[in-house]
């Protein structure tokens, strides 16, 4: 397969999912630290660390809907619908506890909304997990280069040519 929206030959859309998990996470840990009784911006920053995670999932999620035209109709389309299906479902959680605390003055987490938020990365695990299947799929016999540490036994087959700068014009 391959992907319609590509950046130097390599998919765009596996790139973009890690920036919503990864902020997910993170806002997680900002809500966790609020609820422990942390300082009070902690949770205000966990709320807009939030925001911004659902902005790269929208973002995210339009890229894997263009490339779900190009899956084949087999397994590999299955895992791919279930992929951005759960990858949803983790952002709709999230959505929830931040349209909760939208109203709220000081935005802090609560006990319910740091486990709604838990709940959230566990099903966001399984996404991963997904993606992970169909990055191997997709890539299998693919590699341009050997991904173990065989790779640093022989430096003859470098991959990077280095090209001496042209010198400055006077």
């Amino acid at each position: 397969m391959q992907s319609r929206l590509r950046v130097q030959g390599h998919p765009i859309q596996p790139m973009l999912v890690t920036f919503p998990f990864g902020l997910f996470v993170s806002a997680t840990v900002f809500d966790l630290a609020d609820v422990l009784g942390g300082p009070a911006f902690l949770g205000e920053v966990g709320y807009w660390t939030s925001v911004a995670a659902l902005v790269a999932a929208a973002l995210a999620g339009v890229a894997g809907m263009i490339d779900l035209w190009d899956v084949p109709v087999d397994r590999t389309r299955r895992t791919a619908i279930t992929f951005n299906l759960v990858n949803v479902a983790m952002a709709a959680l999230f959505l929830v506890a931040c349209l909760v605390r939208a109203d709220a003055p000081q935005r802090g987490a609560s006990v319910v909304l740091l486990l709604t938020e838990l709940v959230a990365l566990g099903v966001g695990a399984v996404g991963v997990s997904l993606g992970a299947r169909l990055v191997r799929r997709f890539d299998a016999g693919r590699r341009a280069e050997p991904t173990t540490f065989d790779a640093f036994a022989d430096a003859s087959d470098a991959t990077v040519d280095l090209a001496r700068p042209r010198p400055a014009r006077p």
